[in-house]
């Protein structure tokens, strides 16, 4: 064992698994082993036989983790349970779980050895000593330990092994809960007997005993200090396990709100802002900290372990009104992270769901809510100090030029952070009207990097989200928002509106699935091997923060798309989108279904997606039964369609899981205006491409994978017909209206119009030449083109004419060097730009071809003489 921890380095990690099973295992029998058999002089007390007897019906106990006990336990060696608070209900609880599993029990003593004595199997870190009527005291050594490890020091061929044994009454709800058990529900206070004895008789239906890995005491005495020494560190390492354990089931043991507002107050950093303040405003110290004080009331949560417990119970009935189900992917990943780090959450944003749904969920199953940065919108009456009470606090929708807020507001962070409570925030800055992933915003990760890189005492791990809906309650306005209506601003009575109207509609299943964690403490590593220094240069901004912001938050975006689930819907919308009127004969979409989902099987995404397991024939009737799909009857054969009005909302649906077929969608687009083609051109082409789809799709690979995912999903296509080699090992697709023409058309599709965005770009710059245009002008003319070619032709997505694509196209332009600012702040091109320009007839029509060219003067003159400040 190292010198530096002591017996840190053998305590296992804290840990909490979310099975809710009862285990009965063959567990060795005491008579079976000398080690673990009691004494014969010493049975179970009387007393505690009774408690038991008498707390049997209050009780059920949930037995984390799930594994097996014998994992649990060493059978060579006897066992002493450590919990973290004595008491008479802890070990007879303790008592019937260790029976349930098949255990020893902690009520009978160690083990068989003279030098144990009487010594029960059972120490206690802490106490409270008095009589019934008397004030209790606390004691916080435990005189058992001391014995143990005195035996142990005796007798050098003794070993022991400690069970680190967790407790909680009450943490787990369940929907006959009652409003008044909240109060007595498992907090950090050591409370009395009487008040004990309620929260048993109120809550002990909800108990969780989680037993960690055993280990051997004996390890601890390797470094061969004096034993008062030893028994300290040992007792420092146990009860910074328990409160591991506690802070990650119930949440950190935070302060009043008004303590920890005066602690963001006092803080240096603020301390300055404030002065700078009073100096800009000419207005007294006073007057500029009672400012600050405001700002940071607006911003703090006021969390509170009743009001989330009493929301579960409102929230439980509420997803079983809206919901058809609600599944997790991966979850057990994050149950094994989060103890001991302080764990940031970066869901998707698709709705304003996502922040209850999320908590909920974690809160369900064991681990502590977030508290979550909302935006002050939401901060209305009665609904604000609501959120506040789950772990909401509040920001501004920007900043920059308030110095002082922003101080306060960083420092509220930092505090957090610092406390060990976790965070959820979504670095898209709001909810995504596409079904995209946005482009992240680096506002929160800076804050973030920067409070760790001041005080690292906890390792953190951002933890991304994939929340998936097979239907989103904003749909409707968020196509209405596109098409350019106002968005409708947050209010009480917009509030009460919306809940109602939501409550009339079901909107089938929704599927969280939790991404691979990332640990900044790597993150860091790569871009400055010697980071930790910053630690005390906290004002000092290290020259790599930035590229760390932008990678860590790339990093976070293609992990949430690793974890994308595939749902009916979304395959429905990926097929139907794809023919002009968004309708096929039910065998063709039986047929296109089945060719989407051996994409996704065969050529997996990543190891985290999950696919709905239903088949074609199942999605089928899946989507007829959630009014999705229509059946139109017809003697040649019935049709399936979206409903009108449901044809647009479906883009949504297709684009949340649009990245997944980036290799299979480019490989079908080079057949669609070209019979036949080399291998090498479709991957030369691919790669050549890659960094544009990458970018605007979070793809995960190099371009040298994303050409290696090319050649198998051509191996997929040539198995299953869609392709044939001809005499000279090119690739060449059928004739005519073939179905495989069909299948073919209908994976292109999915990215087809990011393609043909890109060349409306290409071919804007091209057409009015080198030095002519500005970034802004290139932006608005090629946004005007796109809109008027979807008016032109059939309906695009709404997406397909969204600016900022457009921006983040031209932007990938620049950093590749393909285009660059002359002294005009004009953009220039080289004879590379205009060659990309005549690789682009690989993939569109020539007839899609021709309007942009014949579209983009007229665009770009019509708007230069009737609008040139605008343009520019």
């Amino acid at each position: 064992m190292r010198r530096k921890g002591g017996p840190r380095a053998a305590l296992p990690r804290s840990g909490h698994a979310s099975a809710n099973d009862r285990l009965t295992v063959g567990f060795p029998a005491f008579g079976d082993n000398p080690a673990m058999s009691p004494s014969p002089a010493v049975k179970e007390p009387l007393l505690m036989r009774l408690l038991g007897r008498l707390m049997h019906p209050w009780i059920a106990i949930r037995r984390e983790p799930s594994t097996p006990v014998e994992q649990l336990l060493r059978p060579e060696l006897p066992v002493c349970y450590v919990v973290e608070r004595y008491g008479l209900s802890n070990t007879a609880i303790l008592a019937r779980a260790c029976a349930e599993a098949g255990l020893p029990s902690p009520l009978l003593s160690i083990g068989a050895h003279a030098a144990f004595g009487d010594e029960r199997a059972l120490v206690a870190l802490s106490r409270r000593q008095s009589t019934w009527f008397g004030r209790p005291r606390s004691r916080t050594h435990s005189a058992s330990l001391a014995k143990l490890v005195q035996a142990l020091e005796e007798h050098p061929d003794l070993d022991v092994q400690i069970v680190p044994v967790s407790i909680f009454v009450g943490r787990a709800p369940d929907r006959e809960s009652g409003w008044f058990r909240v109060l007595f529900s498992e907090n950090w206070a050591m409370v009395g007997r009487f008040r004990r004895a309620l929260s048993v008789l109120l809550n002990g239906r909800g108990t969780i005993v989680q037993f960690a890995p055993a280990v051997s005491l004996r390890e601890a005495l390797s470094e061969g200090l004096p034993r008062e020494r030893t028994v300290r560190k040992v007792s420092r390492v146990l009860r910074a396990h328990f409160r591991r354990v506690r802070t990650a089931v119930i949440g950190p043991d935070l302060s009043h709100k008004r303590t920890l507002v005066d602690a963001v107050i006092s803080a240096e950093g603020v301390a300055a802002a404030i002065a700078d303040q009073a100096r800009r405003d000419g207005i007294s110290l006073e007057q500029a900290r009672g400012k600050a004080r405001r700002y940071a009331l607006e911003i703090a949560a006021d969390y509170s372990h009743p009001a989330v417990r009493s929301a579960s119970f409102i929230l439980t009935p509420f997803w079983n009104k809206l919901y058809d189900g609600v599944t997790m992917h991966h979850f057990e990943t994050l149950k094994q992270v989060a103890p001991g780090h302080e764990v940031i959450y970066v869901p998707s944003h698709r709705s304003h769901i996502d922040y209850l749904l999320l908590s909920y969920l974690l809160y369900v199953n064991g681990i502590v809510p977030p508290h979550i940065a909302a935006g002050v919108n939401l901060n209305l009456p009665i609904v604000g100090p609501i959120l506040r009470r789950g772990g909401a606090f509040f920001l501004r929708r920007s900043f920059k030029a308030n110095p002082l807020y922003s101080a306060v507001f960083s420092e509220y962070v930092a505090s957090l952070i610092t406390r060990g409570v976790s965070i959820e925030y979504f670095i898209e800055g709001g909810r995504s009207r596409t079904g995209r992933l946005l482009q992240p915003k680096a506002g929160m990760l800076v804050m973030t990097l920067r409070a760790f890189l001041r005080q690292p005492r906890r390792p953190v791990v951002f933890q991304p989200v994939y929340i998936g809906y097979e239907k989103v309650m904003e749909g409707r306005s968020y196509i209405a928002e596109l098409s350019g209506a106002p968005k409708e601003k947050e209010s009480l009575f917009g509030l009460l509106r919306a809940v109602g109207n939501v409550l009339r509609k079901r909107y089938g299943k929704v599927a969280v699935n939790f991404g691979e964690p990332i640990f900044l403490d790597r993150v860091l590593d790569e871009h400055d091997a010697e980071w930790r220094r910053f630690a005390s240069a906290p004002d000092e901004k290290p020259q790599w923060l930035n590229r760390a912001v932008d990678d860590l938050s790339t990093r976070i975006q293609r992990h949430i798309n690793q974890a994308a689930d595939v749902n009916p819907v979304n395959l429905l919308a990926l097929c139907l989108l794809a023919t002009p009127k968004h309708a096929m004969a039910e065998a063709d979409l039986l047929s296109a279904l089945d060719l989407m989902k051996a994409l996704l099987e065969r050529a997996p995404y990543s190891e985290r997606m999950t696919v709905t397991a239903l088949g074609p024939a199942e999605i089928v009737r899946y989507g007829e039964s959630v009014q999705v799909l229509e059946r139109v009857q017809h003697p040649l054969g019935d049709v399936l369609r979206f409903p009108a009005d449901l044809a647009v909302l479906q883009t949504y649906y297709r684009n949340n899981v649009v990245h997944l077929f980036a290799a299979a969608s480019w490989v079908a687009c080079c057949f669609q205006n070209n019979r036949r083609m080399s291998r090498s051109a479709v991957v030369r082409l691919g790669r050549l491409l890659y960094p544009f789809v990458q970018e605007e799709l979070f793809l995960p690979w190099t371009g040298e994978e994303f050409g290696q995912r090319i050649e198998a999903t051509v191996d997929l296509l040539i198995e299953r017909g869609l392709f044939v080699l001809d005499e000279s090992g090119a690739l060449q697709r059928g004739p005519g209206q073939t179905d495989e023409v069909f299948q073919l058309r209908i994976v292109a599709h999915s990215l087809q119009q990011a393609f043909e965005r890109y060349y409306i770009a290409i071919a804007v710059l091209v057409k009015n030449g080198s030095g002519t245009l500005s970034t802004g002008e290139l932006e608005n003319f090629c946004q005007l083109t796109a809109q008027r070619l979807s008016l032109l032709y059939s309906q695009a997505a709404p997406e397909f004419f969204d600016r900022a694509l457009f921006r983040g196209f031209i932007g990938k332009l620049r950093e590749l060097g393909l285009i660059r600012l002359d002294a005009n702040s004009k953009l220039e091109y080289d004879e590379r730009l205009e060659a990309w320009a005549k690789d682009a007839r690989l993939i569109l029509s020539r007839e899609l071809r021709h309007s942009i060219l014949k579209i983009t003067p007229e665009v770009a003159r019509q708007v230069t003489a009737e609008a040139p400040s605008e343009a520019a």
